[in-house]
Protein backbone atom coordinates (compact mmCIF):
# COMPACT_ATOMS: atom_id res chain seq x y z
CA UNK A 1 0.00 0.00 0.00
CA UNK A 2 3.07 2.36 0.43
CA UNK A 3 4.49 2.28 -2.38
CA UNK A 4 0.91 2.37 -4.34
CA UNK A 5 0.81 6.04 -2.59
CA UNK A 6 4.11 6.91 -3.23
CA UNK A 7 3.10 6.15 -6.86
CA UNK A 8 -0.14 8.09 -6.81
CA UNK A 9 1.32 11.23 -5.27
CA UNK A 10 4.21 11.26 -7.96
CA UNK A 11 1.79 10.70 -10.67
CA UNK A 12 -0.60 13.44 -8.93
CA UNK A 13 2.72 15.59 -9.04
CA UNK A 14 3.86 15.16 -12.36
CA UNK A 15 -0.01 15.25 -14.02
CA UNK A 16 0.21 18.86 -11.55
CA UNK A 17 3.40 20.24 -12.97
CA UNK A 18 2.48 18.94 -16.47
CA UNK A 19 -0.46 21.32 -16.35
CA UNK A 20 1.51 24.51 -15.27
CA UNK A 21 2.09 26.29 -17.57
CA UNK A 22 -0.93 25.62 -19.40
CA UNK A 23 -2.44 26.92 -16.36
CA UNK A 24 -0.25 29.95 -15.92
CA UNK A 25 -0.93 30.67 -19.21
CA UNK A 26 -4.76 30.77 -18.83
CA UNK A 27 -4.50 32.69 -15.69
CA UNK A 28 -2.59 35.70 -17.82
CA UNK A 29 -4.37 38.38 -17.94
CA UNK A 30 -5.53 39.60 -21.70
CA UNK A 31 -4.07 42.40 -23.84
CA UNK A 32 -7.20 45.03 -23.97
CA UNK A 33 -6.61 45.88 -20.02
CA UNK A 34 -3.45 48.04 -21.40
CA UNK A 35 -4.39 49.35 -24.46
CA UNK A 36 -5.44 52.58 -22.61
CA UNK A 37 -1.83 53.26 -22.80
CA UNK A 38 -1.35 52.60 -25.93
CA UNK A 39 0.27 55.27 -28.70
CA UNK A 40 -2.16 55.37 -32.03
CA UNK A 41 -4.51 53.50 -32.76
CA UNK A 42 -6.76 50.38 -33.68
CA UNK A 43 -7.59 48.97 -36.67
CA UNK A 44 -10.76 46.55 -36.55
CA UNK A 45 -9.59 43.87 -39.55
CA UNK A 46 -10.74 40.49 -40.15
CA UNK A 47 -8.87 38.62 -37.58
CA UNK A 48 -9.09 41.18 -35.02
CA UNK A 49 -8.11 44.81 -34.03
CA UNK A 50 -5.31 45.66 -34.95
CA UNK A 51 -2.78 48.28 -33.25
CA UNK A 52 -0.72 51.29 -35.27
CA UNK A 53 0.75 54.47 -35.05
CA UNK A 54 1.28 56.59 -38.01
CA UNK A 55 4.32 58.70 -37.69
CA UNK A 56 4.99 61.98 -38.99
CA UNK A 57 4.49 66.32 -38.24
CA UNK A 58 0.72 65.05 -39.26
CA UNK A 59 0.40 61.64 -39.39
CA UNK A 60 -0.69 59.99 -42.77
CA UNK A 61 -2.31 63.51 -43.93
CA UNK A 62 0.81 64.57 -43.98
CA UNK A 63 2.43 64.49 -48.10
CA UNK A 64 5.42 62.06 -48.72
CA UNK A 65 5.78 58.64 -49.29
CA UNK A 66 4.44 55.84 -46.99
CA UNK A 67 6.74 53.31 -45.46
CA UNK A 68 5.35 50.51 -43.59
CA UNK A 69 7.84 48.88 -40.54
CA UNK A 70 6.95 45.08 -39.98
CA UNK A 71 8.61 43.63 -37.00
CA UNK A 72 9.89 40.34 -35.80
CA UNK A 73 9.14 37.36 -34.31
CA UNK A 74 9.00 38.75 -30.33
CA UNK A 75 9.70 42.14 -30.00
CA UNK A 76 6.34 44.23 -31.42
CA UNK A 77 6.37 47.62 -32.92
CA UNK A 78 8.24 49.54 -30.41
CA UNK A 79 11.26 48.12 -31.77
CA UNK A 80 10.97 50.35 -34.43
CA UNK A 81 11.31 53.57 -31.72
CA UNK A 82 14.65 54.50 -32.71
CA UNK A 83 14.82 54.09 -36.32
CA UNK A 84 11.70 55.95 -36.54
CA UNK A 85 12.77 59.56 -36.34
CA UNK A 86 15.42 59.38 -38.57
CA UNK A 87 13.05 57.98 -41.39
CA UNK A 88 10.71 60.51 -40.80
CA UNK A 89 13.62 62.97 -40.93
CA UNK A 90 13.88 62.01 -44.03
CA UNK A 91 10.30 62.74 -45.34
CA UNK A 92 9.12 59.71 -45.12
CA UNK A 93 5.02 58.66 -43.80
CA UNK A 94 5.75 56.02 -41.17
CA UNK A 95 3.29 53.40 -40.23
CA UNK A 96 4.15 51.13 -37.90
CA UNK A 97 1.77 48.42 -36.36
CA UNK A 98 1.59 45.13 -34.33
CA UNK A 99 1.31 41.70 -35.56
CA UNK A 100 -1.21 39.54 -34.23
CA UNK A 101 -0.55 38.05 -30.98
CA UNK A 102 2.18 40.85 -30.25
CA UNK A 103 1.70 44.02 -28.68
CA UNK A 104 -1.44 45.62 -28.10
CA UNK A 105 -3.34 44.03 -31.41
CA UNK A 106 -5.34 40.68 -30.77
CA UNK A 107 -4.58 36.90 -30.45
CA UNK A 108 -6.50 34.75 -32.91
CA UNK A 109 -5.90 31.77 -32.95
CA UNK A 110 -5.14 29.80 -36.29
CA UNK A 111 -2.10 28.92 -37.79
CA UNK A 112 0.55 32.02 -38.34
CA UNK A 113 1.96 31.76 -41.80
CA UNK A 114 2.60 33.71 -44.65
CA UNK A 115 -0.86 34.13 -45.69
CA UNK A 116 -2.08 34.78 -42.46
CA UNK A 117 0.25 37.45 -41.81
CA UNK A 118 0.22 39.05 -45.29
CA UNK A 119 -3.38 39.04 -44.62
CA UNK A 120 -3.04 41.53 -41.83
CA UNK A 121 -0.71 44.10 -43.82
CA UNK A 122 -3.47 43.74 -46.78
CA UNK A 123 -6.40 44.70 -44.80
CA UNK A 124 -4.87 47.47 -42.64
CA UNK A 125 -3.65 49.28 -45.99
CA UNK A 126 -6.82 48.81 -47.03
CA UNK A 127 -8.38 50.36 -44.00
CA UNK A 128 -6.19 53.61 -43.94
CA UNK A 129 -6.36 54.11 -47.22
CA UNK A 130 -2.84 53.77 -48.40
CA UNK A 131 -3.19 52.50 -52.24
CA UNK A 132 -0.61 54.20 -53.52
CA UNK A 133 3.25 52.14 -53.92
CA UNK A 134 5.33 51.94 -50.20
CA UNK A 135 8.72 51.45 -48.95
CA UNK A 136 8.11 48.22 -47.08
CA UNK A 137 10.92 47.28 -44.28
CA UNK A 138 10.77 43.98 -42.73
CA UNK A 139 12.88 43.01 -39.85
CA UNK A 140 13.99 39.56 -38.92
CA UNK A 141 10.59 37.59 -39.54
CA UNK A 142 9.29 40.81 -40.80
CA UNK A 143 11.65 40.30 -43.36
CA UNK A 144 9.54 36.94 -44.50
CA UNK A 145 6.35 39.25 -44.49
CA UNK A 146 7.18 41.81 -46.67
CA UNK A 147 8.95 39.37 -48.85
CA UNK A 148 5.75 37.39 -49.39
CA UNK A 149 4.06 40.35 -49.35
CA UNK A 150 6.21 41.94 -52.15
CA UNK A 151 5.78 39.03 -54.45
CA UNK A 152 2.31 38.41 -54.32
CA UNK A 153 2.07 42.37 -55.10
CA UNK A 154 5.11 43.78 -56.41
CA UNK A 155 3.24 46.58 -58.10
CA UNK A 156 2.46 48.04 -54.82
CA UNK A 157 6.16 48.25 -53.66
CA UNK A 158 8.45 51.13 -54.04
CA UNK A 159 11.52 49.65 -52.73
CA UNK A 160 12.00 46.70 -49.98
CA UNK A 161 14.06 47.03 -47.36
CA UNK A 162 14.89 43.50 -45.56
CA UNK A 163 16.64 43.80 -42.14
CA UNK A 164 18.19 40.22 -40.91
CA UNK A 165 15.16 39.02 -42.48
CA UNK A 166 13.98 35.11 -41.70
CA UNK A 167 13.04 33.11 -45.06
CA UNK A 168 16.22 32.26 -46.31
CA UNK A 169 16.83 29.10 -44.03
CA UNK A 170 18.14 28.88 -40.60
CA UNK A 171 18.56 26.72 -37.55
CA UNK A 172 16.54 28.15 -35.03
CA UNK A 173 17.54 25.33 -31.98
CA UNK A 174 16.30 22.03 -31.07
CA UNK A 175 13.56 23.21 -29.02
CA UNK A 176 12.32 25.19 -31.88
CA UNK A 177 12.41 22.55 -34.28
CA UNK A 178 10.54 20.07 -32.16
CA UNK A 179 7.84 23.51 -31.70
CA UNK A 180 8.15 23.42 -35.51
CA UNK A 181 6.35 19.85 -35.81
CA UNK A 182 3.50 21.34 -33.92
CA UNK A 183 1.05 19.28 -31.86
CA UNK A 184 0.30 19.55 -28.12
CA UNK A 185 4.19 18.52 -27.31
CA UNK A 186 5.51 21.39 -29.12
CA UNK A 187 2.76 23.80 -27.74
CA UNK A 188 3.14 22.38 -24.20
CA UNK A 189 7.33 22.93 -24.45
CA UNK A 190 6.89 26.26 -25.93
CA UNK A 191 4.89 27.40 -22.72
CA UNK A 192 7.17 25.53 -20.22
CA UNK A 193 10.59 26.57 -21.66
CA UNK A 194 10.30 29.49 -23.90
CA UNK A 195 9.62 32.28 -21.04
CA UNK A 196 13.23 31.46 -19.22
CA UNK A 197 14.95 31.37 -22.68
CA UNK A 198 13.61 34.76 -23.93
CA UNK A 199 14.06 36.25 -20.06
CA UNK A 200 18.13 35.04 -20.29
CA UNK A 201 18.26 36.20 -24.21
CA UNK A 202 17.20 39.69 -23.24
CA UNK A 203 18.89 39.96 -20.30
CA UNK A 204 22.14 38.95 -22.54
CA UNK A 205 21.68 42.32 -24.66
CA UNK A 206 20.79 44.46 -21.48
CA UNK A 207 24.08 46.08 -21.48
CA UNK A 208 24.25 46.96 -24.95
CA UNK A 209 23.08 50.71 -26.13
CA UNK A 210 19.90 50.72 -27.55
CA UNK A 211 18.11 53.71 -28.81
CA UNK A 212 14.51 52.15 -27.45
CA UNK A 213 14.13 53.17 -23.75
CA UNK A 214 13.82 49.84 -21.74
CA UNK A 215 13.92 47.76 -24.57
CA UNK A 216 14.27 44.42 -22.24
CA UNK A 217 12.30 45.48 -20.01
CA UNK A 218 9.57 46.16 -22.51
CA UNK A 219 10.14 42.71 -24.14
CA UNK A 220 9.80 40.78 -21.44
CA UNK A 221 7.08 42.30 -20.47
CA UNK A 222 5.36 40.87 -23.49
CA UNK A 223 5.05 37.21 -21.25
CA UNK A 224 2.81 39.05 -18.91
CA UNK A 225 0.05 38.45 -21.66
CA UNK A 226 -1.86 36.16 -22.81
CA UNK A 227 -1.37 34.38 -25.88
CA UNK A 228 2.06 35.95 -26.73
CA UNK A 229 3.54 32.98 -26.38
CA UNK A 230 1.47 30.72 -27.97
CA UNK A 231 1.64 33.10 -30.89
CA UNK A 232 5.35 32.84 -30.87
CA UNK A 233 4.98 29.16 -31.23
CA UNK A 234 2.50 29.37 -34.27
CA UNK A 235 4.73 31.68 -35.88
CA UNK A 236 7.46 28.95 -35.29
CA UNK A 237 5.52 26.36 -36.71
CA UNK A 238 4.00 28.59 -39.46
CA UNK A 239 6.40 31.31 -41.13
CA UNK A 240 9.39 30.28 -40.23
CA UNK A 241 9.30 27.12 -41.45
CA UNK A 242 8.54 28.42 -44.80
CA UNK A 243 11.39 28.86 -47.03
CA UNK A 244 10.57 32.13 -49.33
CA UNK A 245 13.56 31.59 -52.16
CA UNK A 246 10.52 30.98 -54.77
CA UNK A 247 9.01 34.52 -53.52
CA UNK A 248 12.17 36.16 -53.76
CA UNK A 249 12.98 35.14 -56.90
CA UNK A 250 9.00 36.32 -58.12
CA UNK A 251 10.36 40.00 -56.44
CA UNK A 252 13.58 39.61 -58.70
CA UNK A 253 11.49 38.81 -62.01
CA UNK A 254 9.63 41.82 -61.38
CA UNK A 255 12.54 44.18 -61.20
CA UNK A 256 11.38 45.30 -57.17
CA UNK A 257 14.77 47.13 -56.13
CA UNK A 258 15.53 45.26 -52.64
CA UNK A 259 18.11 46.37 -50.54
CA UNK A 260 18.92 43.80 -47.33
CA UNK A 261 20.86 44.92 -44.39
CA UNK A 262 22.66 42.37 -42.16
CA UNK A 263 24.86 41.85 -38.94
CA UNK A 264 28.03 40.92 -39.10
CA UNK A 265 27.85 39.04 -36.14
CA UNK A 266 24.34 38.01 -35.95
CA UNK A 267 23.86 34.67 -33.97
CA UNK A 268 19.79 34.71 -35.02
CA UNK A 269 19.81 35.28 -38.58
CA UNK A 270 23.40 34.41 -39.81
CA UNK A 271 25.52 36.09 -42.31
CA UNK A 272 25.89 33.30 -44.58
CA UNK A 273 21.90 33.84 -45.57
CA UNK A 274 23.39 37.30 -47.14
CA UNK A 275 25.27 34.69 -49.93
CA UNK A 276 21.74 32.82 -50.44
CA UNK A 277 19.86 36.23 -51.50
CA UNK A 278 22.50 37.02 -53.39
CA UNK A 279 21.99 33.79 -55.46
CA UNK A 280 18.59 34.06 -55.93
CA UNK A 281 18.42 38.39 -56.71
CA UNK A 282 21.93 39.39 -58.16
CA UNK A 283 20.67 42.86 -58.39
CA UNK A 284 19.84 43.08 -54.45
CA UNK A 285 21.77 45.82 -52.60
CA UNK A 286 23.38 44.23 -49.41
CA UNK A 287 25.22 46.08 -46.61
CA UNK A 288 26.80 44.49 -43.69
CA UNK A 289 26.99 46.27 -40.20
CA UNK A 290 29.96 44.77 -38.50
CA UNK A 291 29.80 44.09 -34.98
CA UNK A 292 25.99 44.13 -35.49
CA UNK A 293 24.32 41.29 -33.56
CA UNK A 294 20.58 41.04 -34.67
CA UNK A 295 19.17 43.88 -32.77
CA UNK A 296 21.00 46.27 -35.24
CA UNK A 297 17.77 47.94 -35.63
CA UNK A 298 18.10 49.63 -32.35
CA UNK A 299 21.93 48.71 -31.10
CA UNK A 300 23.33 50.57 -34.24
CA UNK A 301 20.21 52.43 -35.54
CA UNK A 302 22.60 55.17 -37.62
CA UNK A 303 24.36 53.10 -39.37
CA UNK A 304 21.09 51.01 -40.44
CA UNK A 305 19.46 54.55 -40.86
CA UNK A 306 22.33 55.32 -42.72
CA UNK A 307 22.41 52.10 -45.23
CA UNK A 308 18.46 52.59 -45.76
CA UNK A 309 19.25 56.25 -47.15
CA UNK A 310 22.22 54.98 -49.41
Amino acid sequence: MAIGAVTWAALAFGALAGAAPVLGEMAKPRIDRARAEAPGDFAGLKRGRTHYHWHGPEGRSENGPVTVCVHGLTTPSFVWAGLVPGLVAGGRRVLTYDLYGRGYSDRPGGAQDAGFFVGQLEELLADQGVDEPVTLIGYSMGGAIVTAFAARHPDRLRELVLIAPAGLGHDLGPVARVVARGGMVGRWLMLAAFPTSFRLGCEAERALPATVPGIVDRQQAELRWRGFVPAVARSVAGILTQDQSAAHAAIAAAGVPVRAIWGGGDTVIPLSRKARLADINTNVYQHVIEGAGHGLTYTHTDRVLAAIAG
